[in-house]
């Protein structure tokens, strides 16, 4: 038998009889899977690991707290069998073979009448990868072949075309602060597919140039008119190429629904009747504080932040943000899209209490190579800016949680 490779298949487990021998590693890293295609799963074990017995007590397993018995593998479909009992496993693989139930060992892989492949998702397909020579696995080999796959795909860099017809729409993505490495993987596979793509300026620009010669790319950032037209321009072209059969995606810096308008572009294609996705993306208002080694909460330091937008004065009648109550908080502040307001924003806060000597850091293009840091504190942030020469964009964070940065990441600091 092990001259002969596996026969690749796979298992429609749905509503039948799996039985897990073992509550340990092996198990806490299979059950999930198990539990994801419906298998009725019956553990058979004396211990189990927290997040076993957590699966258990969710009522996703059934858990049998004791050794394996002879008969327990009767009228199973599947069976893992992973204690740390030699005996029990070949005695329970010899049950296993006698009722011709698949079985798989960790304990030995020869042993046992079926193998786990390495497996990864994406999208609807899963990927199963197998050694063929049974006498030379290599289970690390094989895990890099899925990964590299399952990367390919979810990345685009492997193509696979789709042979049915999509469904145009828009896909609203939010790209994350700036390095394109913290996209996350939908984010970057559905901008691997576009036919167009809508992009702001913040966004992870260099993700652009890896995609198709065929794909259009709009830079949103060249639309004229001013601030609000420009968002009616915006709004008038996902449309507009949505309506032609496309897939668009309109990739945006940070999370489409943190200071992005994304909900008026949803707003805008739900009155025309366009399919409308919605990808969160990693927020700059924590990310970005965080690659710069500030922590925005901190245990007894800050048990809460808040995030405004900056981008007009307090004094501004348009301004929509309670600075008053801002400044009685004892948490940290984030400040977006407020570098040319922040003179009058620290007046505002140190007039209605907060410690003039309160810490600032300004972190300006943060995760991409530009990254740069200034400190300072309420009482000095103003001039700081202009001695620096901070400029957009830049996140200001407000807080002793500055000075937590400082003390465990002191290269952050200039």
């Amino acid at each position: 038998m092990a001259e002969h490779p596996a026969y690749p298949v796979g298992l429609r487990l749905a509503g039948r009889r799996v039985v897990v021998l073992g509550g340990g590693q092996v198990a806490q890293r299979r059950l999930p899977a198990l539990i994801a295609a419906g298998a009725d799963i019956h553990l058979v074990s004396p211990q189990a690991t927290p997040s076993v017995e957590a699966m258990a007590d969710a009522g996703e397993i059934a858990w049998t707290r004791r050794p394996y018995e002879d008969g327990d593998l009767a009228d199973a479909w599947y069976a893992l069998i992973a204690t740390s009992d030699q005996g029990a496993n070949t005695a329970a693989s010899a049950e296993a073979e006698r009722h011709r139930v698949w079985c798989v060992r960790s304990d030995d892989a020869d042993a046992a009448t079926a193998w786990t492949p390495a497996t990864g998702h994406s999208e609807g397909v899963t990927v199963a990868v197998l050694t063929t020579d049974a006498r030379g696995r290599d289970p690390r080999h094989t895990a890099a072949i899925r990964d590299a796959v399952v990367e390919g795909l979810r990345d685009g860099t492997l193509v696979a075309p789709h042979h049915r017809t999509r469904t145009p729409g828009v896909a609203l993505v939010g790209g994350g602060p700036g390095d394109p490495d913290l996209i996350t993987v939908r984010g970057r596979r559905l901008l691997a597919e576009a036919d167009v793509v809508i992009a702001d300026r913040l966004g992870p620009r260099d993700l652009l140039a890896e995609l198709p010669p065929h794909v259009e790319v709009i830079d949103a950032a060249k639309i004229p008119y001013g601030r609000y037209m420009a968002q009616e321009a915006i709004n008038n072209a996902l449309i507009e190429h949505a309506k032609q059969g496309k897939s668009v995606v309109r990739l945006k810096g940070g999370d489409p629904f943190v200071f992005g308008r994304g909900m008026e572009e949803a707003q805008a294609l739900a009155e025309e009747g366009i399919a409308c996705t919605v990808v969160p993306g990693i927020s700059s208002s924590i990310s970005v504080p965080g690659a710069a080694g500030i922590p925005v909460t901190h245990r007894g330091v800050a048990h809460e932040f808040t995030v405004v937008s900056g981008h007009v004065a307090p004094d501004d009648e348009r301004s929509l943000v309670d600075w008053p109550s801002l400044a009685r908080l004892t948490g940290t502040l984030v400040i977006l899209m407020g570098v040319d307001k922040i003179g009058r924003i620290a007046e505002t806060l140190v007039a209605h209490g907060k410690p003039a000597d309160t810490p600032v850091a300004l972190v300006q293009e943060g995760t991409t190579a530009a990254q740069r840091r200034v400190d300072a504190t309420l009482a000095t942030v103003a001039e700081t800016v202009r001695e620096q020469d901070v400029k957009p964009p830049a996140v200001i964070v407000v807080g002793e949680v500055v000075n937590v940065g400082v003390q465990s990441s002191p290269k952050t600091s200039e």
